[in-house]
Formats: structure tokens, C-alpha cells, sequence
């Protein structure tokens, strides 16, 4: 197993060491078994890129903890505003009372999504997705959403009702919300039988058309919900024009069209928001993940005129938390002045190394992304595009034992998505270790 600047009481054992394997099987007797272990990884302390466990073993995290540490972990500004934040007042329900944390952070984020916004602070991506879901119906008066095949927004009843990227997340949960019409989404790598890769946005949005005129009516749809760059459900990057297409579409009905940056923003790309690419003005939209650096946080960002509800018809104990608002307010400094240019820095030379790698690893079928948001397919056969799952999950494996944090998304595809503070010299690593994984998965 790689490891930097090993301390002489570091393991040289393959991981889990001892004490992670005590710990686990701890974990097993108390713990959910619906949560969702990638590989026995017990976490201890981390800093910045790296993460070290209870035996000692450090790692390169290219994960950001599904995307949430934006500022790398335990970045010292977040911690020393986190710090005298709890020194000063911890909780005041924000949705009873006032604090001035949660008003600088509104007019904050209202900013940053173009002015003339109205913010509802949450506690997580899936809250700020059911928010969305009923300020769309309390706006607009009518009943249907769309959201799209592989989409991913969360896992509570109406969330989950419109995501789509795996089975295993409904199986058994049925019957979920009613009124849900699922579009395909237009992903040039795998388009539909028969649809060229070049066709597949006039497919996706023509579909669209039709269910619209044939399942209902444009005027009994409230919104449309869309990932301008799909997540779980494989780092799906979209043709350059389906935002800009999808959005004029919404409009022309009088559908909403929301934006769900849980995953995708707060710099990631390489912009504040990912839809900023596409120079649309979504309706509603959705953050979490990355906007506190790790604290529970999310926010539903709407145009002023559709905050129409009343008083009491929405609300909740703890988001906008004074500590995780304080925690965001320094987190969006350091990514507005310098973090969303190293994402785009560093994922550049990412994007360009891995084209390279990709030439000399025949499970490589696709590479896609923006910034520091990149997919990695693996397939069996690169003509066939046979998606290779098994493989994926034994790279993953591997390179967890080698010292690199990775997660997987889709069917077969790898994701990297480093904190936004890595160094050239961490993603070099970073390459190094995946390549060595790669070679040693295909048996060369």
C-alpha cells in the first residue's frame, strides 16, 4: 500500500488493520445494514487530501466524502469559524426565531444565484429536494413532475420518487409519489438504440414533447427536475446544448425548471454552479454537500415570486444551523477566490492524463467530466461497450488497499472527485496508483 510520509508506527499490513476490523464488527452489531460500505475504511483524523485510520494507514481521498469536503478536510479557516461559532450560540431554531447568521448566508447565496431569490435552509441535499417539490405544487397549483432516468435526488418518499439511478434504492418501498414522469437523459456514451450520440439531446428533449402532450398536460406540470450533471447515476455529462434547450422547453409550458447542484456545486466544476456552463437562469435551486465543508447543510434557492407560501406551510428544527452557516460563509470565500480555479486547474490535468491512460488500458470505454466532477467508465470491450462491473469493483478494492480513496457511480463507471484544494503532486500520486490498479485488473 502507497503511503505518504508514513510515520515508523504506521501499518504495512494490507488493509483493515486490527483495530479497523474491532471497530467494524462493532459497527455490524448496531448499525443500519442499509448503509452503504464501498470497503473497510474506519476513519480516525484527516487533513487536507489525506485521511488516516485507527491503525495508522493513510490515504489519498479522492472522494470528498461523496463530494461534501469541498475545502479539504479540517481546512483550518472552516475549523476556527466552526470554533468561535460554538463558542458564541449553537442552536436557535431558525424557522421560530432570528439569527444573523442565517440572513448572511440567504443574501449570500441569493447573490450567487443572480438576485431577486428567496432561500429555505435545510439540512441536507433530500431536504432541500422535498422543499423544491412542494413550493413547485404550492406555486404553481398542478400536480406532476419530471425528472429523468438515472437521476439521483435523494431518498426520502418524494425525493426517491423522482430519482432513477438504481433499483435497489425503490425495491420494496413502493408505492412511492404519485404523478412522477421519467425522461430519458441524453448521454452520448450510451444513447438509445437506434440514436446516434449526436441525436441523443433532440431525442431526450422530443420525448419530453410527447409525454407532455400524450401521459398529461403542459399546464398540470409543475416542474421539471434535472442534475445538470447526473451523479450516482454515473458522472453523466450532457451535450453542451441540452441545458440551454431544456430550459427554453420549461418555459415555454410554464414549467419550472429546477436545478439540483447538490452534487455538482459550490465550485466543482470549475464554477460556482455547474449550470453557469450552460448560461441558463434556473427557477429553484438545489445545494448541499459541499456548501459547509462538511457540516449538515442545503438550501433551496427560488426566484422571489415564487415564494408565495404562508407562514407555517413549510419548515424544520435545525437547518441553517448558526455553526453550519458560519462553517459555509468561510467555505464559499475560499472557493470563490481561489478553489474553483484549482478545480479547473487540476481536473484539466487530470482529464488530459487519464486520455492518455486510456490509450494504454483497454478497460477504459469512456471519460467524461468538468472540472474536478470526473467519470470513468470501465468496460469489458471498448467496441462493445459491455460495461465492466465486476472489474470496476475490484479496482475500487484495490486501490482502496493501495492508499486511494475512489467511489464508484452508474453500472460501471469511477468517479473522481477530490477536494478542491489538491495539489498537483496529490493527483499525480493519485494517477500513479489508479494506473498501477488498472494494469494489475487487466492481468498485464
Amino acid at each position: 500500500m502507497r503511503q505518504q510520509k508514513k510515520p515508523t508506527n504506521v501499518s504495512t499490513k494490507v488493509p483493515p488493520g486490527p483495530l479497523a476490523q474491532k471497530w467494524i464488527a462493532r459497527d455490524e452489531k448496531v448499525i443500519s445494514p442499509s448503509y452503504t460500505r464501498a470497503y473497510p475504511l474506519m476513519v480516525a483524523s484527516a487533513k487536507g487530501c489525506v485521511i488516516t485510520d485507527v491503525d495508522q494507514n493513510r490515504f489519498l481521498d479522492f472522494t470528498s466524502g461523496i463530494a461534501v469536503t469541498a475545502t479539504g478536510h479540517c481546512h483550518p479557516k472552516v475549523v476556527r469559524a466552526i470554533r468561535a461559532q460554538a463558542g458564541r450560540l449553537i442552536h436557535m431554531s431558525g424557522t421560530d426565531f432570528y439569527y444573523t447568521q442565517q440572513v448572511s448566508l440567504a443574501e449570500r447565496l441569493s447573490g450567487l444565484a443572480g438576485g431577486g431569490r428567496k432561500v429555505f435552509l435545510t439540512n441536507s441535499g433530500t431536504e432541500s429536494t422535498e422543499a423544491a417539490m412542494k413550493l413547485a405544487r404550492y406555486a404553481t397549483g398542478r400536480p406532476y413532475f419530471i425528472s429523468f432516468m438515472g437521476g439521483f435526488h435523494g431518498r426520502t418518499f418524494g425525493a426517491l420518487s423522482l430519482s432513477a439511478s438504481k433499483a435497489i434504492h425503490r425495491k420494496r418501498f413502493s408505492p412511492l409519489l404519485p404523478g412522477i414522469i421519467h425522461a430519458p437523459y441524453p448521454n452520448p456514451y450510451r444513447p438509445p438504440k437506434g440514436v446516434s450520440k449526436e441525436a441523443c439531446c433532440d431525442f431526450a428533449l422530443s420525448w419530453i414533447r410527447d409525454q407532455i402532450f400524450h401521459f398529461t398536460s403542459p399546464e398540470e406540470i409543475a416542474a421539471i427536475f434535472v442534475e445538470p450533471i447526473q451523479g450516482e447515476g454515473g458522472y453523466i455529462v450532457p451535450p453542451e446544448n441540452f441545458l440551454s434547450q431544456l430550459s427554453d422547453l420549461a418555459h415555454e409550458f410554464g414549467i419550472l425548471l429546477v436545478v439540483d447542484e447538490i452534487q455538482s456545486g459550490i465550485g466543482r466544476t470549475g464554477k460556482m454552479f455547474a449550470y453557469e456552463h450552460a448560461g441558463i437562469d434556473p427557477d429553484i435551486l438545489l445545494i448541499a454537500k459541499g456548501i459547509a465543508s462538511g457540516l449538515p447543510l442545503g438550501a433551496m434557492v427560488a426566484k422571489q415570486e415564487l415564494m408565495t407560501w404562508e407562514s407555517g406551510a413549510h419548515a424544520n428544527t435545525f437547518g441553517g444551523n448558526p455553526i453550519a452557516c458560519e462553517a459555509a460563509m468561510v467555505t464559499l470565500d475560499l472557493v470563490q477566490n481561489s478553489l474553483m480555479q484549482n478545480a479547473q486547474k487540476i481536473g484539466a490535468f487530470l482529464l488530459s492524463r487519464l486520455r492518455e491512460m486510456q490509450g494504454r488500458h483497454c478497460l477504459i470505454g469512456d471519460l467524461r467530466g468538468q472540472g474536478l466532477m470526473i467519470g470513468i467508465e470501465m468496460v469489458r470491450n471498448q467496441e462493445t461497450k459491455e460495461p465492466a462491473v465486476a472489474e470496476r469493483s475490484r479496482i475500487i478494492q484495490r486501490c482502496f488497499e493501495r492508499g486511494l480513496l475512489i467511489l464508484g457511480c452508474g453500472a460501471s463507471t469511477i468517479r473522481f472527485a477530490p477536494p478542491l484544494v489538491i495539489k498537483r503532486a496529490e493527483a499525480e500520486e493519485a494517477l500513479a496508483t489508479f494506473e498501477e490498479v488498472l494494469t494489475e485488473v487487466e492481468g498485464k
